[in-house]
């Protein structure tokens, strides 16, 4: 589950948590897929997968 480490960004300090929603945006615009869950072991496991380009 998400939890914010640092105090200072919280809601009420202004930080709204857009970091996972850039960095899904990104991906996407470049063709790829991010996958989130939780790593049995505890926190969280991101697979990101990327289109391959051919080589010249």
């Amino acid at each position: 589950p998400f939890v914010r480490l640092e105090e200072s960004r919280s809601e009420e300090t202004g930080g709204i948590g857009l970091g996972l929603s850039i960095t899904r945006s990104i991906i996407h615009a470049h063709g790829g897929e991010i996958t989130l869950r939780n790593h049995p072991d505890g926190g969280l496991e991101a697979t990101v997968r990327l289109p391959v380009e051919p080589s010249p």
